[in-house]
């Protein structure tokens, strides 16, 4: 009979886990009881209303990653176990991260959670439906299409062009046949045909404010700012033209307030907000972030995949609109995703290959240069893998003394916070410096030279071209004089390109912008590139197949 025993999958040992009341972990964040509203025993939204008193002053530190391979590089793990290492050197720190979408939880990635012993928990909930944050969203942004169909349906006094309306209806889930719907069949009680379409929940502007707004006059406002689309003269029409932001925003009242969970460590854990980074900003929070800076001393957070989507975002956007810098900056990398990089199939990952890492580990200098683009030494996080061999680590640890890149081992996934003291170290040693943050463009830059900014400066292109629709949509935001907004980029996650098979550091290359949409609420432009689409497809065998509840209610299955 063998001894080798299987190792625990993430919900076994999430459903181990001994968790404190919520209320026990509010007092070890220092949130006083008015300000708590309870979900349950494990659950609570905190009432930022009653932190007044406080100011957001805690250090951030950032965690980010190389371009991941297709099931993730454990950069949230990563994220929680070194909250949790924190925790353990006895520091007062608050880990934030987004609320898990339920199309990636069904389909391929997963969930946001964490993993192994470095979760937050209760892991199913926070997966599932968690406090409902993301169907208030979907509610409130499926409430605007409809008040929109109902304007045109009843008169049409803001002569609204049906052909040209901006606002797309959500659903939280991978839903490819959604993508391009025909509304308003069936006759002139039904409403005004017109061709519509759904997005995910996550790539909304709804999304993108409610994680980008500082309090709920400015979520009102931002609301307001909203184009919905265009008029027959070819006019913005905006939310408050309909004078609905007040219902809308009423919509996003409970939600708008952040949650707050634990680690399996104990350390508090705020989750708040889920935009995706490779069609969004891919942040959690500015309610979240600033409301960990004001309990904390030192808040951890992630933005989503690599650091050319979600870091980028997360320093030319909500660093910028919250007024805040990163501290400091983890790089999540893998000997696995190195070897990917380094044109191993991903078929064949766990296999030893030292060579393929070492040809690979461009992907790795290309993102420690982006970091230093924004005036911030990064701290590489090479996160252990059971299949790791020590030659292909020493490929990693030698590449970065050889560089003078601060690097530390982590082991969080099998140790929790003990495997990422290492680490934390390394962190604590950066926070004691300071450094020169700076974006890598100016606002009043023209939209060309912001997106040829992070073409050339991030992603190591050669330069941007511009679709004809992209063009006549540019010439637009120009004629509105929107064009001194920040961009964000939609982009695959697989490659510094915008082609998701150019994998390593590709040069010469040209990014092609298909279509630029203005986000007026959100305060910034979505520059469309490559394939990538805003309503993912689920795959041909979904994690959907393996998920099942058992005769007590219990999830089975799920991760």
């Amino acid at each position: 009979m063998s001894n080798v025993t299987t190792p625990l999958s993430d919900l076994e040992i999430a459903n181990k886990a001994t968790m404190q009341p919520i209320d026990e972990i509010a007092k070890v964040a220092g949130i006083p009881a008015a300000a708590l509203e309870l979900y349950g025993k494990y659950k609570a939204k905190i009432d930022v209303t009653q932190l007044k008193n406080k100011t957001a002053a805690a250090k951030v530190v950032l965690v980010t990653a190389i371009n991941p391979t297709p099931a993730g590089e454990g950069k949230s793990t990563v994220t929680v176990g070194l909250a949790d290492a924190l925790h353990q050197l006895q520091r007062k720190v608050i880990v934030a991260l987004r609320e898990p979408s339920l199309g990636p939880v069904m389909g391929i990635k997963g969930g946001a959670t964490g993993g192994g012993y470095a979760q937050v928990v209760p892991m199913d909930e926070i997966n599932l439906h968690f406090t409902g944050d993301l169907h208030a969203i979907t509610t409130a942004n499926n409430a605007l299409a409809a008040l929109i169909d109902n304007h045109i349906h009843r008169g049409n006094e803001l002569n609204i062009d049906p052909r040209r309306i901006l606002w797309k209806r959500v659903l939280d889930m991978n839903d490819r046949s959604l993508r391009h719907v025909i509304v308003g069949l069936g006759g002139p009680a039904q409403g005004v045909p017109r061709e519509d379409g759904f997005d995910i929940t996550v790539a909304s502007e709804i999304m993108a404010i409610f994680c980008l707004a500082t309090d709920y006059a400015d979520l009102k406002k931002r609301i307001g700012e909203i184009v919905i689309g265009y008029t027959y003269d070819k006019e913005p029409i905006f939310v408050r033209d309909l004078k609905v932001e007040g219902a809308l925003t009423l919509l996003l009242k409970d939600a708008f307030k952040p949650n707050l969970v634990q680690t399996l460590e104990g350390t508090p854990a705020i989750i708040h907000g889920g935009p995706f980074a490779n069609i969004a900003h891919g942040c959690n929070s500015v309610q979240a972030t600033q409301t960990a800076r004001k309990l904390a001393d030192i808040i951890v957070t992630e933005a989503g995949f690599g650091a050319d989507l979600g870091a980028e975002k997360f320093m030319d956007i909500k660093a910028v609109q919250a007024g805040f810098k990163p501290n400091a900056v983890v790089i999540v990398a893998t000997t696995r995703a190195l070897k990917m990089h380094g044109g191993v199939d991903k078929k064949e990952l766990k296999a030893a290959n030292a060579e393929a890492v070492a040809a690979g580990i461009q992907n790795l200098a290309k993102h420690v240069d982006t970091v230093r683009a924004f005036g911030v030494e990064p701290i590489i996080a090479l996160n252990r893998f059971i299949t790791d061999t020590q030659e292909e680590l020493d490929v990693v640890l030698n590449w970065c003394a050889e560089q003078g890149v601060k690097i530390a081992l982590t082991n969080v996934w099998e140790q929790g916070g003990a495997g990422g003291l290492e680490l934390a170290q390394a962190v604590l040693d950066v926070l004691a410096t300071d450094n020169n943050f700076k974006p890598i463009y100016d606002l009043e830059d023209s939209v060309e030279q912001k997106v040829r900014a992070i073409v050339q400066k991030v992603y190591g292109g050669a330069d941007v071209a511009f679709a004809d629709t992209a063009k006549k949509q540019l010439a637009d935001i120009e004629r509105f004089g929107w064009d001194n907004l920040p961009i964000c980029m939609a982009k695959t996650q697989y490659s510094l390109s915008d082609q998701p098979k150019l994998l390593g550091r590709p040069e010469g290359f040209t990014i092609t912008v298909r279509e630029v949409i203005p986000k007026l609420g959100a305060k910034f432009l979505v520059c469309l590139t490559g394939d990538i689409m805003t309503m993912p497809g689920l795959p041909k065998e979904p994690a959907a197949l393996r998920m099942d509840i058992d005769e007590d209610g219990n999830a089975v299955g799920l991760f």
